[in-house]
């Protein structure tokens, strides 16, 4: 699962993590792990990339995003609610807690990510 710290970093030159979000995205490439985003995840990285790098850049990755998209379901967005209201010490977003719901559906249990709350919900992050 890809989130987007991961793709903010891949697209701002002057993001700390650029260089080690490049490096992790060639191993995964070079790997037969499947990328995969949810439609929330879209929704989120073209919002950010637009206000921040852009309208034209959020365009352009949009028009040139390749990765699977796996959509959210009801069942994701009810299991969302329950962990964000479960863990009220945490600060998960909604975003952030309908992709654990979905990764849990998925038994995914990795994420290509630098947003620590996948590691507090469990999750392992990718690195080298």
């Amino acid at each position: 699962m890809v989130d987007t710290s991961a793709v903010y970093a891949l697209l701002d030159q002057s993001d700390k993590r650029y260089g080690e979000a490049k490096h992790l995205l060639d191993r995964l490439r070079g790997s037969s792990t499947p990328i995969l985003l949810t439609n929330f995840l879209v929704a989120e990285c073209h919002a950010l990339i637009a206000g921040r790098l852009g309208p034209g850049l959020g365009r352009a990755w949009l028009r040139g995003l390749v990765w699977p998209v796996e959509r959210v379901t009801e069942g994701d967005e009810h299991r969302a609610r329950e962990i964000i209201l479960t863990y009220e010490d945490k600060s998960f977003s909604y975003t952030d807690a309908t992709t654990f719901a979905l990764m849990e559906r998925l038994n995914i249990c990795t994420a290509f990510a630098f947003d620590f709350h996948f590691v507090q919900f469990g999750f392992r992050l990718l690195r080298d």
